[in-house]
């Protein structure tokens, strides 16, 4: 083996204790609020309140660290502003600072900031702006560097200013190892990165700041004795950086394991979590399980961990399970074209760029693709499509200029379409003609199912209010649009779920990009679907999404469901089955369905829901409805039953705690309020409160006469009620 050193150039370190004593800098808790600007307020509130509220975790991860930390070598101002110090903080006015002293007393040489994210690069570049010095461009030339940028953007950080000029860049982690600027001499460190982990108790992947590691610290520094010797300040005292990890977390341990776990069972290497254990630093057992459960919920795995014929189809897909299932459902279902666009756009950068000055711009070019069609998904298609047009005509580079879009990234979203093609082609289920596979390419609704098959289970609700939109999963409850999201700047969704492909949490979970889709879609393409304790109610996702409708309806669209799996079942095992020749009838009543639901989410609990007959809701009582009678756990969900099958509004419940540490909670609906005993917990109190609805609904409750029907003066409200609906919503949809 031959050991070939590599050179770099010394580099002199200042920690924060040094940069303190040497500047003079004094840190107060007010100086280090980030100034955000006006639009993100919020964010200099939340830094405010942690001054006063719980450590966060960056601050807990190295609080022993600085409490056990001895400053009696330097002076009382420094020993004082240390003293305060917020680790939370990226401290733009202390790097305003270090740059000043920077131009104004050393030696010339470009600067390299370390920041966390395009947030923080924005916001200091605007405050750098309007500094006399900084700001002044005869001697300062400002520049940023992030993967979001265009490539000839990023391609401005090398060039060389001019004499009497000191360039600044401002940059992520990527410019650690990824790039090399030659005549950096300075670099600034924060200390922090935004670091991609999985939540495995909720399910999400997040997206936070946190500390880096001492090897990426190492990295920071060494960027700045490339070509000649350096200074490296970290805005972090000594003890701090001593106490970060060695290196970076395994990706093991910091992702969601769905296509690995589709590996392993693809090898035959055994029980998935058994094989994970041998790891030498094994995954959480959660995130194991979450991983197994995704892939039998989107039908990759059987019940007993089994490789299914959908999932041995995808191991052979190099794209995570959710977009190879959209592939295959494309090309069964012969709208290959638009779908392969979607996911080798989800596969690679988003070709949408939005640059910082001329943001309202590009949101507004990329607002023209998606055509108040409320999907990411099909803007992206639509702006590939103008692409190719545009190729054809020679005309890609102004097409890509004029409409914000990286050419760069549209050609390799080209690249990894053919490569599908020939993978698909591989599998037997397209043929040389791609004619074939695109018949119903057109069809914008039948897309839309398609990509709910691959995204499920990445569903939220989506209920418009007056004023805003509240949108819901499973795992996270409310969540947020990205906002360079289609769906971001519409007042109103008229769809009731959308799905997605990416979900990720920073300070609130943000959903990157959705499809909106109907009841209709979600039903024949979603999960599982099962029947309800009530004719007409159908379940999905163990019950968390619930569907109201006829029974008639009910039984259509189960028969409907099995139909669709058993001919997908019967292409996957013989990928020549002529779908047009045996099927044609089955595959044009699904299009008509989807593409007739006029989107309103009338089947969702809680909207515009058929009433039963006063027979029918006297069936579905229990013979006594006492507290007794049904278990305690169902309590809430039969009484949210019952006024759904009525028609009306979820109850809501508000609770009190009281001074012997007991709760009491109120149940409100249709005006009513229903008051529960004392219990040791909230859930116990609403239980309790919804136990003393269901029995006045029964009239079994023994503070009122027992010969007034509650049920029937209920049902007559709602029936009131859809009466006045019916010439709004018509009938076709009952």
């Amino acid at each position: 083996m031959i050991h070939i050193p590599g050179f770099t150039y010394p580099v002199r370190s200042y920690f924060l204790e040094n940069i303190l004593e040497m500047t003079g800098y004094r840190l107060t808790s007010y100086n280090q609020i980030d100034d955000y600007g006006q639009e993100k307020v919020w964010k200099m509130q939340k830094q405010a309140q942690t001054l006063k509220k719980r450590k966060s975790q960056i601050a807990s991860a190295v609080e022993d660290a600085v409490e056990a930390a001895d400053f009696k070598d330097y002076s009382l101002r420094t020993q004082d502003s240390l003293s305060c110090w917020n680790p939370d903080s990226i401290g733009f006015n202390l790097i305003e600072y270090v740059l000043c002293h920077i131009v104004k007393k050393e030696r010339p040489g470009a600067v390299l900031v370390f920041m966390t994210g395009w947030d923080d690069i924005n916001s200091l570049k605007d405050q750098l702006q309007s500094h006399p010095l900084l700001g002044d461009p005869s001697k300062v030339l400002l520049l940023a560097c992030h993967g979001s940028m265009a490539s000839s953007e990023q391609r401005l950080i090398f060039d060389k200013p001019e004499d009497g000029v000191r360039k600044i860049v401002l940059a992520t982690n990527m410019a650690e190892t990824s790039i090399t600027i030659n005549d950096v001499v300075f670099v600034v460190d924060c200390g922090k990165a935004k670091e991609t982990s999985y939540d495995a108790l909720n399910n999400t992947p997040c997206l936070l700041p946190s500390w880096i590691s001492k090897a990426a610290a190492r990295q920071r520094r060494g960027r700045a004795g490339r070509v000649q010797p350096g200074e490296c300040y970290h805005l972090y005292p000594r003890c701090v950086y001593d106490a970060f990890a060695d290196y970076q977390l395994p990706e093991l341990l910091r992702t969601p394991l769905q296509s690995l776990c589709l590996q392993i069972k693809s090898l035959q290497l055994g029980s998935i979590s058994e094989f994970l254990s041998r790891a030498l630093q094994p995954p959480e057992p959660l995130s194991v399980q979450n991983a197994v459960e995704y892939l039998k919920i989107i039908g990759a795995l059987d019940e007993n961990e089994n490789l299914t014929l959908l999932g041995r189809n995808l191991s052979t897909l190099p794209v995570e399970p959710k977009l190879g299932k959209m592939l295959i459902f494309g090309a069964i279902f012969n709208c290959l074209d638009p779908i392969m666009t979607v996911v080798a756009g989800l596969s690679a950068r988003d070709p949408f760029l939005m640059p910082f000055d001329k943001k309202d711009l590009a949101e507004s070019a990329k607002a023209q693709f998606a055509a108040r069609n409320y999907s990411d998904h099909l803007a992206l298609v639509r702006a590939y499509e103008g692409w190719k047009d545009a190729e054809r005509k020679q005309s890609s580079y102004e097409y890509c200029w004029r409409n914000f879009l990286s050419a760069q990234t549209l050609k390799a979203i080209d690249s990894l379409r053919k490569q599908f093609f020939f993978l698909l082609k591989d599998t037997g289920l397209v043929d040389q003609d791609p004619e074939n596979c695109n018949r119903w390419s057109h069809d914008e609704h039948l897309i839309r199912a398609i990509i709910c098959a691959g995204l499920f289970p990445g569903i939220c609700s989506v209920v418009n209010k007056e004023k805003s939109i509240a949108l819901k999963t499973m795992e996270d409850g409310q969540v947020l649009l990205y906002s360079n999201s289609v769906n971001a700047g519409v007042p109103k969704i008229p769809y009731p779920w959308l799905v997605f492909n990416e979900k990720v949490k920073v300070n609130s979970v943000f959903l990157r990009d959705s499809t909106g889709v109907s009841d209709s879609v979600l039903l024949l393409f979603g999960g599982n679907i099962s029947r309800g304790g009530l004719d007409g109610h159908l379940k999905m996702l163990g019950g968390y999404l619930e569907f109201f409708m006829k029974p008639a309806l009910a039984d259509t669209f189960i028969s409907l469901r099995r139909e669709v799996e058993e001919l997908i079942q019967k292409k996957l095992l013989d990928p020549k089955h002529d779908m047009q020749l045996y099927n044609d009838k089955l595959l044009s009543t699904v299009r008509l369905l989807v593409s007739e639901d006029q989107c309103d989410g009338r089947f969702v609990f809680g909207r515009h829901l058929p009433a039963p007959s006063k027979k029918a809701t006297k069936d579905m009582l229990p013979g006594a409805l006492s507290k007794g009678g049904v278990e305690g756990n169902n309590l809430k969900n039969h009484l949210q039953t019952l006024l759904a099958r009525a028609g009306h509004e979820a109850p809501t419940y508000k609770t009190k705690e009281l001074k012997n540490n007991q709760f009491r909670s109120t149940v409100i609906f249709n005006g009513l309020n229903f008051v529960g005993k004392p219990c040791t917990s909230k859930k116990l109190a609403e239980k309790d409160a919804a136990g003393e609805a269901l029995l006045w609904l029964s009239g079994e409750s023994p503070s009122v006469p027992t010969d007034i029907d509650h049920m029937s003066m209920l049902l007559k409200k709602s029936k009131r009620k859809d009466q006045r609906r019916t010439s709004i919503r018509g009938a076709k949809w009952g």
